[in-house]
């Protein structure tokens, strides 16, 4: 890992890093100037000669580096990467909670957890570094972007390890609550148990069949949907699948493992896909900046003992099934 940065962060970003230090297979002969081994290590994706003249590129000491540099080995090298265009995500990051270790949200639907790929200021760990001026905020466990609900944030690096090991051990209990279709013949309460994976870069996670059980879940009927709350939604079902019915509820689940889109599929395969899902049963394309239809799961609870002090703590959601998409920004 690099030393500490000498760019501060930029709108709750760090800077992106890059080490000198020679990769299996290369040679620093190849490069007798640090411009060419920018080319070669970030040319594809940044104007390399252009971060130079601007003075883009920073080492240790914060000094630029040159076009006549002589390329030096197991240094690093920090530099600012240019953001794509993003369309604001609605509503509002809630804090439920903030002491001096951890901060308590209500995320909204379609924001992700982390910056990753095409979500990256549009993200509430960096909408919250830059709004609480915390640049060491980190989030404990993932929310799905369609997902809402509660989510635990560490302020500072020396509290990640303790509350990362309550989700790590399973000492969190989490609950959560969502909207599908009702089915008359289906038995509840019922624990879902069954073998999940999913591949990288492949949108859906998959059963395994005969495999030993990596996920577990806890579904229960709580009520109907009032006739106000479907006509909300539509009233038509939404497709959700449990054999054509058109009446819906709202579920109380309880995993006890927390695997990706683990609630998802495990409705799913109930017959009682989860209303506003665009994976499961079908993936459907949604454009990135389609905020119209929330997915009706929401992350209503968690609850642990503090690995500092010992307290009881218990954080509830204050959104509410069905949820409605958020006014826009």
């Amino acid at each position: 890992m690099p030393p500490r940065s000498p760019l501060p962060q930029r709108l709750g970003l760090d800077a992106a890093w890059l080490s000198t230090a020679a990769r299996p297979g290369e040679s620093p002969d190849e490069w007798p100037l640090m411009r060419d081994w920018l080319h070669h290590r970030v040319g594809a994706h940044v104007d390399v000669d252009a971060f130079i003249a601007d003075e883009r590129f920073v080492v240790a000491s914060g000094e630029p580096v040159r076009a006549t540099d002589r390329y030096r080995s197991n240094i690093f090298v920090w530099f600012y990467r240019d953001l794509p265009e993003e369309t604001p995500v609605p509503g509002q990051i809630r804090v439920l909670f903030r002491d001096d270790r951890i901060i308590v949200v209500d995320k909204p639907a379609f924001l992700s957890t982390i910056p990753r790929g095409r979500h990256v200021r549009e993200s509430v760990v960096v909408r919250l570094r830059h709004e609480l001026g915390l640049p060491e905020l980190t989030p404990m466990h993932r929310l799905d972007r369609v997902t809402s609900g509660v989510l635990l944030l560490s302020t500072e690096r020396r509290w990640r390890g303790a509350y990362q090991s309550l989700f790590q051990y399973g000492e969190v209990t989490k609950t959560y609550r969502a909207v599908a279709g009702i089915r008359d013949d289906l038995a509840l309460p019922v624990t879902v148990r069954n073998h999940l994976a999913k591949e990288p870069g492949i949108m859906q996670a998959e059963v395994i069949d005969g495999a030993e059980p990596n996920s577990e879940s806890l579904v229960e009927f709580e009520r109907e949907l009032t006739a106000a709350e479907e006509m909300a939604l539509g009233g038509d079902g939404g497709g959700d699948g449990g054999g054509g019915a058109s009446r819906r509820g709202v579920y109380r689940l309880t995993p006890r493992t927390g695997k990706t889109h683990q609630l998802r599929i495990h409705l799913c395969g109930l017959g009682i896909p989860i209303t506003g899902d665009p994976l499961y049963p079908t993936a459907r394309q949604v454009a990135v900046d389609d905020f119209t239809t929330p997915l009706q799961l929401l992350a209503s609870e968690l609850q642990f003992v503090d690995p500092v002090d010992g307290s009881e703590r218990r954080f509830a959601s204050e959104l509410h099934l069905p949820l409605q998409p958020a006014p826009q920004r």
